[in-house]
């Protein structure tokens, strides 16, 4: 697919280029985005170069992930990063990080709901998945303000920096922002209901 750029009230969801660099460098030396995130530990500016010069742009070429940097509507520097991968036939999966200094302004909040509705009306998804390790509240609260919900716990599902965890899971359906869905969806029976012959 071709990069593409989505807006929001507050904000731009736009590809990298090469002049985030910096921003990016920067942001990735927080703790708690290299705690919580599958970003190599220690960044360095390679990683920064790497990430914005192949892995992103790789990502549009082949169709396999979809990366948005985070910046307001007017311009400025990189709040932070958003993306949506396709590991699973109809089933997509987000992930998110957020510089220190943007943080409690519901801006990661505001670009996934956008990133959310993009990908049940242009990328034809069925569901979207959310990921995080057990812990990462505040990847959680994002993920559950912009309507996911939460499914469970699931066991040994995250690798991070050579180590599998355990993680939550969440998702969110077309039906859940009032979108028709790819596919018709037919729900598990209610398990407190019996059976009817």
């Amino acid at each position: 697919m071709k990069p593409l750029t989505l807006t929001t009230e507050r904000l731009r969801l736009r590809p990298f280029t090469a002049d985030d660099t910096d921003a990016v460098h920067a942001a990735c030396q927080d703790p708690a985005i290299q705690r919580w995130t599958t970003i190599p530990s220690p960044y360095e500016r390679r990683n920064a170069e790497h990430f914005i010069g192949q892995l992103a742009p790789d990502g549009w070429r082949d169709d396999s992930a979809y990366v948005f940097a985070v910046q307001a509507r007017g311009g400025g520097p990189v709040i932070g990063a958003i993306s949506l991968r396709h590991p699973r036939s109809g089933t997509w999966e987000t992930g998110y990080w957020t510089a220190p200094e943007h943080r409690g302004h519901g801006y990661t909040t505001e670009a996934l709901e956008a990133l959310a509705r993009w990908a049940f009306t242009a990328a034809a998804a069925d569901r979207l998945e959310w990921r995080a390790e057990v812990g990462n509240a505040g990847s959680r609260a994002v993920a559950e303000k912009a309507g996911f919900v939460i499914e469970g716990v699931l066991r040994a599902a995250l690798l991070n920096k050579g180590t599998v965890r355990d993680c939550w899971i969440g998702a969110l359906l077309p039906a859940d922002l009032g979108l028709p869905g790819g596919h018709p969806y037919l729900p598990a029976p209610d398990r407190n209901v019996p059976a009817r012959a």
